[in-house]
């Protein structure tokens, strides 16, 4: 089983490099990034599970309109991806139910950072999925968390997934610099030791950002993105569709495990 996943924000990476950078401009960057991903999905007839912040959400209400169309999960992602607060884990799931119609199973904390599990609880998702089980330098140190879903309470914990033995971390920034056959290596790996893959990108990763040196974009970001990494995530999922991978939401996975 394939846990696809999209972390839906305002693009605001900029920031993090010291650009003035308005939350208008990254909506922008993430609405043609977020339009791309769903027309990858729709060619291959797969669906995803799309965590989105509450900023997202009420400013583009058309593209949540044609992810809900087109059957895909709806999950949360905090309100302001560059400042969340601890109030976000109950604000962003009235906001995206308000917006959707759906009720929201899901939570993922902006930048996997740390989040109140008892706020998790409180606010009655089914799943969080804020866990990256590998060393990241600068951004994650967790080489002693679980590298598979476990419970914590009655929420499902579902952790990224990252390969068996090294903990390789096998989400975006691999998929960028990664030769493929290495990446797809490493992935079967990961489907024959736990029997299922989870994986998660971004809309901006999807826009040119080659073309735009102003937004001071380190290499491994900015390298295979825009088409270029179009063309990589459309030949993950047709090489995993050939291995007779299934593609299913993260609410699918939560009912099927507790089963």
């Amino acid at each position: 089983m394939i846990l696809l996943s999209f972390d839906t924000e305002e693009f605001d990476v900029p920031r993090e490099h010291g650009v003035n950078f308005s939350l208008e401009e990254g909506m922008k960057v993430s609405v043609v990034g977020t339009n791309r991903i769903l027309d990858i999905l729709k060619a291959n007839k797969v669906c995803a599970t799309f965590f989105c912040t509450g900023n997202f959400a009420r400013l583009a209400p058309e593209v949540m309109e044609r992810i809900k169309n087109e059957g895909h999960e709806v999950a949360c992602h905090g309100v302001d991806h560059w400042q969340p607060k601890p109030e976000d884990v109950f604000r962003s799931k009235e906001i995206i139910e308000e917006v959707t119609g759906l009720k929201v199973e899901g939570y993922r904390q902006p930048r996997m950072f740390p989040v109140s599990e008892d706020d998790i609880e409180k606010a009655g998702y089914l799943y969080n999925s804020s866990l990256n089980p590998a060393f990241i330098p600068g951004r994650y140190m967790h080489l002693t968390t679980p590298r598979t879903w476990f419970m914590q309470g009655k929420v499902m914990q579902i952790p990224a997934s990252v390969s068996p033995h090294l903990r390789i971390p096998l989400f975006w920034l691999s998929l960028h610099n990664f030769p493929e056959w290495f990446y797809l290596r490493l992935v079967r790996q990961v489907l024959r030791h736990d029997g299922y893959f989870v994986t998660y990108f971004h809309p901006w990763e999807f826009y040119e950002l080659k073309s735009h040196p102003e937004f001071k974009m380190p290499f491994i970001i900015k390298n295979h993105s825009g088409q270029e990494l179009v063309g990589r995530l459309d030949r993950f999922i047709k090489a995993m569709k050939a291995d007779k991978q299934e593609f299913i939401t993260y609410t699918n996975f939560v009912h099927r495990q507790k089963q």
